[in-house]
């Protein structure tokens, strides 16, 4: 499905991964629908739309809320036209052990990051039944297979909204809909997330090296959107890698993580921010835009990606190569 002139609502736009995606989105020529809380973010991703090609109009909303939600997207159907696509990424997370996390904090994690998707995706099959067609994307995280220390509300949310999505799936697999929903699952990313998460320890976080750039993502979603049809996506070869191991080595991976999975998410090199966006946004007043602090250790392509793009081709060339080389060793 071409995305030029499709009305795409992005959820969380206004920074980090959102950001990424409604630029390229921008550069498809899509009509593109802001929902995030932060003006000044939100500002700045409309600007970057229109830079790239696109058109995009704002409707702030807070994902947590459904009546919020719900609204927003009557107000795109109203100002821009029939949604087509829905891709929700908005979260929010807090940086420590389980035990040092506030019941009203890790609720409201779960509000924005797990409940902020259930919302979207019935919002938007509200709005989509009755044409009978859309599609919707979830951005998902290889944490939905394998968590980790110091995000357990994070990656509690992700797995559920890994559950959830395939639940809503086989319900539209049974009614034979035209409506299409599939999950990206996404490697450590720099973004603001590291900058602006509520966090509770004495040092910087960081994501999990190797790290990947917004744009990474941001091609993955956009190509899901427009290529609906698989279940799901896996981006970067450390999320390949983490998936696969989870399933032949569990307890291997705890053992690890327990050793070095506090370790590897700190910065000894960078103080806290002290900026949390878990109540307020933190990008009000301030555009932190998509990319975080971590630029120069951060990869721009990814070759796992292309291979999940392109499954059937290199299925069929990996077929060849080995009928090729079966026929070589029957001449010798």
């Amino acid at each position: 499905m071409s995305l030029t002139d499709k009305v795409v609502v992005v959820t969380g736009a206004s920074g980090g991964v959102g950001r990424a995606v409604v630029r390229q989105l921008g550069s498809e020529g899509a009509r593109v629908a802001l929902i995030a809380r932060g003006e000044a973010g939100l500002a700045g991703a409309a600007v970057d739309v229109g830079v790239e090609g696109g058109t995009a109009k704002v409707f702030a909303a807070d994902v947590a809320d459904y009546d919020q939600v719900r609204q927003a997207a009557q107000q795109v159907e109203a100002e821009i036209g029939p949604i087509d696509v829905w891709i929700n990424i908005a979260f929010t997370t807090v940086f420590a052990p389980f035990m040092e996390i506030t019941p009203e904090e890790y609720e409201r994690t779960t509000r924005v990051t797990y409940l902020g998707y259930v919302w979207g995706t019935r919002v938007a099959l509200e709005m989509m039944k009755q044409r009978d067609r859309g599609v919707i994307v979830q951005a998902g995280s290889a944490l939905a297979y394998r968590s980790i220390p110091l995000q357990s509300a994070y990656c509690g949310a992700k797995h559920a909204i890994s559950g959830f999505t395939e639940a809503v799936r086989t319900e539209l697999l049974a009614e034979d809909s035209g409506i299409k929903i599939t999950m990206v699952q996404l490697p450590a990313l720099n973004t603001p997330q590291f900058d602006w998460g509520l966090n509770r320890m004495r040092r910087h976080p960081q994501p999990v090296p190797p790290i990947y750039q917004p744009e990474v993502a941001a091609r993955a979603l956009v190509f899901a959107a427009a290529h609906p049809e698989r279940k799901e996506y896996w981006v970067g070869a450390t999320t390949a890698a983490t998936i696969m191991a989870q399933r032949v080595a569990p307890a291997l991976l705890d053992r690890y993580l327990a050793r070095s999975g506090v370790k590897s998410q700190l910065d000894d090199d960078k103080a806290p921010t002290g900026v949390s966006n878990l109540w307020e946004p933190a990008d009000r007043d301030h555009d932190y835009g998509a990319h975080g602090s971590f630029d120069d250790r951060s990869h721009g392509r990814s070759l796992q990606l292309w291979l999940s793009q392109h499954r059937r081709l290199v299925t069929v060339a990996g077929l060849g190569l080995a009928a090729a080389a079966g026929l070589g060793l029957r001449r010798r």
